[in-house]
């Protein structure tokens, strides 16, 4: 994505160095004074920018990211490249293997594309649950959202209470950074980041739930692209859900 930037251009540069300033001293006051604190990492593009940053700067800062049992292949082997060109085993969470057998029997592999109910509640069973999980013991959590990316993130601020999640308090450092700074960060320091970004696919999440999009959508047209663009999201950002006790 982004193969027009221009690197030698000073505006650019200029900007994109107060946003990486601003996003370091956020991340040096989330380690100093909201421990322990974590990183969701979706390892799109945006998370790859707070990746590095966090490796560099504030590495006992904990990265974690969930793996839905259905991403694409570039994605692990993203997981691979950033354990090799980092040295950072990055902590996965996964699905509970009975709330994941529970779904698929009662509604199907694939019931996620018959209505925005199933899909939703797939995304809970894979995305949800394990994230609350991985927030439990927290006192805040850093996500790699950007009030650019969907329209159900307009009005998203740098950090907030979230009661969704406990009460923990949330952080998104990118939150102003336009796609044109996130691009350049990643081309200038040389930060891996996922092949299907390179196929025209801007926002990546579970195979079967991604496609490339074309000139002129929106970036995140290819995510449930059966859906109305305002339920678009996982969950993850929205609400909390409580979900079955698991069974002995």
């Amino acid at each position: 994505m982004n193969k027009q930037l221009n690197l030698d251009d000073p505006a650019l540069l200029d900007a994109l160095a107060a946003r990486v300033d601003a996003a370091s001293a956020l991340l040096h006051e989330i380690a100093n004074d909201f421990s322990p604190a974590a990183f969701a990492s979706s390892l799109g593009a945006e998370d790859m920018v707070l990746t590095d940053l966090i490796v560099r700067e504030v590495p006992e800062i904990e990265i974690f990211s969930l793996d839905t049992g259905r991403l694409p292949v570039e994605t692990y082997d993203l997981i691979a490249q950033v354990r090799k060109h980092y040295g950072l085993a990055l902590h996965l969470y996964y699905p509970r293997h009975d709330l994941v057998e529970a779904y698929t029997y009662a509604n199907g592999i694939n019931a996620f594309y018959e209505s925005v109910e199933l899909r939703k509640g797939c995304c809970l069973v894979r995305k949800v649950e394990p994230l609350q999980r991985a927030l439990t013991g927290r006192k805040a959590w850093i996500t790699g959202l950007r009030a650019q990316q969907a329209p159900t993130r307009e009005g998203l601020s740098i950090r907030s209470v979230d009661t969704a999640n406990g009460g923990l308090t949330k952080f998104n450092p990118l939150v102003d950074w336009s796609e044109r700074e996130v691009w350049a960060y990643l081309k200038l320091n040389e930060v891996p980041y996922n092949a299907l970004h390179d196929r025209f696919y801007p926002s990546i999440g579970c195979a079967p739930c991604t496609r490339p999009i074309t000139p002129g959508e929106d970036i995140r047209s290819g995510r449930w692209w059966w859906e109305n663009p305002e339920s678009r999201d996982c969950g993850l950002h929205v609400k909390r859900t409580q979900l079955p006790e698991r069974q002995s």
